[in-house]
């Protein structure tokens, strides 16, 4: 009778301890193949050839380019803003002088001028990302600390690109979304329209006509 319980409690063990193997071996198996379902496709690579002519595409100004250039000279900017919707509309004169830099890759405008009755210094920059097919532009100027930077698309129907990007609201700290229009009025005149957000709703903030001297 001993030795029938003894073998009893043999088999019991055995087989909780089978059930155990089991239950680790599923566990095992179903946390690799998670693990494997998240892991992200590679990309497959390129051979050098094909990467050197993708970097020298990147690389090389074409006609983007070329109109950001047609812009090279200086420019006289009548400038009209407004701090609120429907505001009392105020005036300031700039001059902007635009070139290309870093092989004509880039253009870079800078501005100088008086504004509420005190110098004003600015600088722009203009890219086109070959790879995105995308304008970016950034502002700084001599009344803040920030950098507005902004991206968008040109319309060859409108003859524009709309920007959009973020600027920090000295009041709050907050972010708040602003959008920009540059226009190709004809081959001496631009307008720049910028529209900023207030108490939720979007209004035009300025509006910059240049003229090529």
């Amino acid at each position: 009778m001993k030795k029938l319980i003894v073998t009893l409690l043999i088999l019991v063990l055995c087989f909780a301890s089978c059930k155990k193997e089991v239950k680790t071996e599923e566990v095992t198996t179903t946390a690799t193949d998670t693990i494997k379902a998240k892991e992200p496709i590679a990309e497959e690579p390129l051979d050098s050839v094909a990467e050197m002519k993708a970097w020298a595409a990147y690389a090389t100004p074409g006609n983007p380019h070329k109109m950001m250039a047609d812009e090279t000279g200086t420019w006289n900017c009548e400038m009209t803003f407004w701090s609120e919707a429907n505001g009392k509309p105020q005036k300031a004169t700039t001059t902007a002088n635009i070139k290309m830099i870093l092989g004509g890759r880039y253009q870079e405008s800078n501005y100088q001028g008086k504004m509420m009755g005190q110098l004003f210094e600015g600088k722009s920059t203009l890219a086109y990302n070959n790879a995105s097919k995308e304008y970016t532009t950034t502002f700084i100027d001599n009344m803040g600390t920030g950098m507005l930077v902004a991206v968008g698309k040109y319309d060859e129907k409108t003859k524009s690109t709309e920007f959009k990007g973020d600027m920090i609201n000295p009041l709050n700290g907050k972010k708040t979304p602003y959008r920009e229009v540059y226009t190709i009025v004809d081959e001496k005149t631009r307008k720049i329209e910028m529209f900023d957000v207030k108490n939720g709703e979007e209004y035009k903030s300025m509006e910059i006509i240049m003229k090529k001297k």
